[in-house]
This record gives C-alpha cells, structure tokens and sequence, in this order.
C-alpha cells in the first residue's frame, strides 16, 4: 500500500539507527563507510482524533576493544550520600514534611537517577554471595559494579571496618596475661610488677575507647554502612568483638582500681552477646544461605569464644548457673563449627594467604574454655585439661608450620594472631599452677613471651601503616556493591569492533544498503536465510 494512502495511523515514531564512519574495522575497505537508517511505525498516542508522533533517534556507538569492560564497572553514583544516614529515607520524609512534592523532586532529576532512590540497603545474603567472592566475600566479582567511586579515597568512615575491634581484642588480652603473670603461683619467681598489668590496662582501655569512637560515629554518619556489613555474612561475627573487649577489660582490671566488680556488670555485657547468639546460631541451624555450611569460616570463632570468655568473668564473679548457661551453649556451637571447619566441605573456599593468621582463632576457643570450666568447678580438673590440651596441640600444630605464615602481606587480618597466643598463655599458667614442674612453667613463660613480641610488633606495624604509609584502610569494596544484579546489554553496545560478531553485522548491513536503502527488513531477511 501507497504511504500517502494510510491517513488512518494513529501515530509514528521514526526511529533512524545511524551505522556512522567511525571506529569500524581496519579490514574493511573505507569505501564502505555509509549511512543505513530506517523507519518503525509503532502507535504512541492518541488526543481525540487526532494523531501526535514523537521522534526518538538512535545512534548507538560501537565502543573501543576493553572499553565495555570497564564501563559495566563503573560505579553508579559519584558521591557518599547514599550511604549518609540523613540522606535515605529519613531525608525524604523531612523533604516531604518541608512540603516539597514528588513532582518537584522529578522535574531536579528528570533521569530519575536519584542515589536514594535507587539503592536498597537491605540486601539479601544472596546477593553478597553472587557480587563478592573470595572465603571472606572481600573481592568483587568481574561482572559486578559499585555504587561508590573507586577511582578516589572514600571517607574515613566508610574505610573503617568493624574488624578493627581485633586490635581490641589483643592488647586488652595482653592486660589479663601480664594479670597472670604476676598473680600466678606457678610465675611467681619472676617477680612481675602488677605495674605493667596497670600500663597495659590503661592503653587498652584507651584503644578501646578510640576504637569504638570510631565505629560509633560511623553508626550515627554511616548507618547505612554499618547495617550492610551487619548482614555481611562474614563481618557480622566481628560484631561480637566490642562487646568481648569489654569482657577482656573486666577480666584485667588491675586491683589497684577495683578489688571487685559489680554483679549487674556481667549481665549488661552478655545481654548483647545473648541477642547476637540467638540470632546467628538460629541462622547457622535454619538460615537457608545463612546455614553454617554455607558460611563457615574461622572468623565464626568470635560468635562462640564470648560464651566461655563470659562464663569465665561470671564465675570469677561467683555465679553459676549464668556462666554455666553461657559454657553448655558455646560448647555445642563450638563443636559444630569446629568439625564444619575441619572437614572443610566442598562449598568452602580455601583461604588465601593474606587471611591465614585466622587460622590462629582455633587456639583460642578451647583455651579460653579450659579457664572457664576450671573456675565454674573450682579446679583445674580432667574437663579443663581435655580443652587445654586441644588448645595446645592446634597451638603447636600451627606454629610449625612456618611457610603457611611466609609471605604475607600485612592487614588488619594479623590481629588474629594476638588473642588467642595471649589466651593459650594463660591456659598454660592455669595449668602450670595444677601441675607445677620446669616443663610447664618454662612452656608459660615461652608463651607469655612470643605472645608479648606478637602483639609488640603488630601495634608498632599498624601505626606505621596508619599514619605513616596511611594504607591501613582501603576503600572497603564488600559494602558497597550494587543491590540489583548485573543486566545484560543490549544488542549493539555489546559488540566490540574487530570481534566476528560485529563485523559480520557490519558486512549485513553495507552488502545491502546500494540495493533498497527503504527496505532494511528485506535486507535482513536475506541475511537471516543466508545465516541458516
């Protein structure tokens, strides 16, 4: 039919697809260079009788060999306001108070590339493990994007991980073993100063303090970021970190500045820790992507150690049946993990080199849990010594093997090592004072003294990368990845040019544009039966 014939049509949109004469193959000839467009009719909208068109043009362009795959990684947004606790919905319900209507919002961002709008904090443990890889789910996968800006530093804030409570962690531990050190029956012929466990008391309570400051105002500026690395499935064991530094500070506390301590102190510190408990042991039991198989690591150490750590503090209290409670549950759940993490099961990954000094958070579950039950019966009896002795030999079965810890380069994951030397330590001078020979006081002093020159050389380096190589915080990439997956392109804009892909669609279109520019479906057409 004559197009001069059809005044009945609706509406139009010509759509033109311009093939232009840049960034073609150099195999084909520069003759060939042309211009193939064509039209779509396609109904749009109808006011009365009469019929409005619209024209939208289309001129896709083919993209430079590597260029494609560096733009899917681009991030999505260029600024931090996404992750700024008065910038998501809070801001909008004040927005909305303030009058301002949503038909406004969209004539300032007529995109509707709103960074609030388009980002879902609440992401599902699914999409950490299909964005992230890696056993601490750290990396981003190739074909994932991040909605911050990794061609800048972030804020501070954002680069501070809730992992940098294990610096806590080892030097509040390095308080409760200079403790020992000085207290002990079997260690009494060093003549340890109850000096030094002031010294130590104090800098661990100001690095704690420090610390926490820190993480506190990332949780009143960033809560969006802290709630991700909350339902990280890795990072939400560190969570149980603050709360078992305030029971290190308990545990160490110098006679000088409290000969006791209150009872309601030992339920206010493992309130928290039972909520957490409920939480993530429900998870490993039934929690889907959450079960313990799924995402069992050696950081799952920290959900279970706060039981024993806990039944440790409430029996030196003079409680029962609480320290009791808290051993019974950290037991089962330690058991569970430990044969989960023994037998390594197919769906774990191996840990890289950079993360084996979490191998070390095997030692300190059970050495914890000797002191524990030894002061629940009041003497270091056969329970005890079956958990230090497991203690020991994981100790001992780590330690030799010395090219497992070469070659690694220093992060935050090196705090690993401190707390659970300084606890086997201790272990080892509980036991010493029951069984008191050269053998057992000479191993305690060994202990004491590697674990010392651990936690020595380990705060030395991190100052040196804090403040001096000021590498310490990387932009942290596991919080800040997309909440919707990646979409595949379109047609054209995956084609990259010298690929076969595109110059075969690039001879198709040239081979028949001298022949009927107006009939483009024909020449499809016979490219599709020469294709079959």
């Amino acid at each position: 039919m004559d197009q001069n014939e059809n005044p009945d049509a609706d509406s139009i949109i010509e759509s033109e697809i311009s093939v232009l004469p840049n960034t073609i193959s150099g195999s084909q000839p520069s003759d060939h260079r042309r211009e193939v467009s064509f039209s779509i009719s396609t109904p749009l909208e109808t006011v009365g009788d009469d019929a409005q068109s619209k024209s939208v043009r289309f001129q896709p362009q083919l993209m430079p060999e590597g260029e494609a795959d560096d733009n899917s990684r681009k991030p999505k947004h260029t600024n931090f306001n996404s992750f700024k606790t008065m910038s998501g919905k809070l801001e909008r319900q004040f927005t909305s108070l303030r009058g301002r209507s949503r038909k406004f919002e969209a004539e300032e961002d007529p995109a509707g590339n709103s960074e609030n709008e388009a980002m879902t904090m609440d992401l599902p443990v699914d999409r950490y493990f299909d964005a992230l890889k890696g056993p601490e789910l750290e990396s981003l996968k190739s074909s994932e994007e991040i909605v911050l800006p990794d061609d800048k530093t972030w804020p501070f804030l954002l680069r501070f991980p809730i992992s940098s409570f294990g610096m806590c962690l080892g030097i509040s531990s390095q308080a409760i073993m200079w403790k020992a050190l000085a207290t002990a029956p079997s260690t009494s012929f060093l003549n340890i100063n109850l000096t030094v466990n002031l010294i130590l008391w104090w800098i661990s309570v100001a690095v704690v303090a420090t610390v926490s400051s820190m993480y506190l105002l990332k949780v009143i500026l960033y809560f969006e970021a802290v709630r991700r690395e909350y339902y990280h499935p890795i990072r939400v064991n560190f969570f149980f970190a603050p709360w078992v530094a305030l029971l290190f500070l308990a545990l160490g506390v110098p006679p000088s500045v409290a000969s006791s301590l209150p009872v309601a102190l030992w339920y206010v510190l493992m309130t928290p820790l039972l909520c957490l408990e409920l939480k993530i042991y429900g998870q490993w039991m039934s929690g889907g992507q959450r079960r313990l198989s799924k995402v069992a690591n050696p950081s799952n150490h920290l959900s279970v150690v706060g039981n024993f750590v806990g039944s440790l503090l409430g029996a030196s209290m003079g409680l029962k049946e609480g320290p009791t409670f808290f051993f019974a549950v950290g037991l089962a759940h330690y058991i569970v993990l430990f044969v989960t993490l023994y037998q390594r099961l197919p769906t774990n990954d191996t840990l890289p080199k950079e993360l084996h000094p979490v191998f070390f958070l095997f030692v300190a579950a059970p050495s914890v849990a000797s002191m524990a039950w030894a002061t629940i019966q009041g003497s270091f009896g056969y329970g005890s010594r079956i958990a230090y002795f497991i203690a020991l030999f994981l100790y001992f079965s780590l330690a030799v093997r010395v090219n497992f810890f070469r070659g690694i380069k220093f992060s935050l994951a090196w705090w690993a090592y401190t707390f659970p030397m300084s606890s086997a330590a201790i272990a080892t001078m509980r036991y010493s004072s029951a069984v008191t020979n050269l053998v057992t006081q000479t191993l305690a002093v060994i202990l004491s003294l590697i674990a010392t020159l651990m936690v020595t050389s380990l705060l030395v380096t991190t100052i040196l990368h804090a403040f001096v190589l000021q590498d310490l915080f990387p932009n942290d990439i596991a919080i800040a990845i997309s909440d919707q997956k990646p979409e595949p392109g379109t047609n054209w804009l995956h084609l990259i040019p010298g690929s076969s892909e595109c110059n075969k669609d690039i001879e198709t279109f040239l081979k028949f544009a001298n022949a009927d520019s107006k009939d483009i479906e024909a020449a499809e057409d016979v490219s599709t039966a020469e294709a079959k």
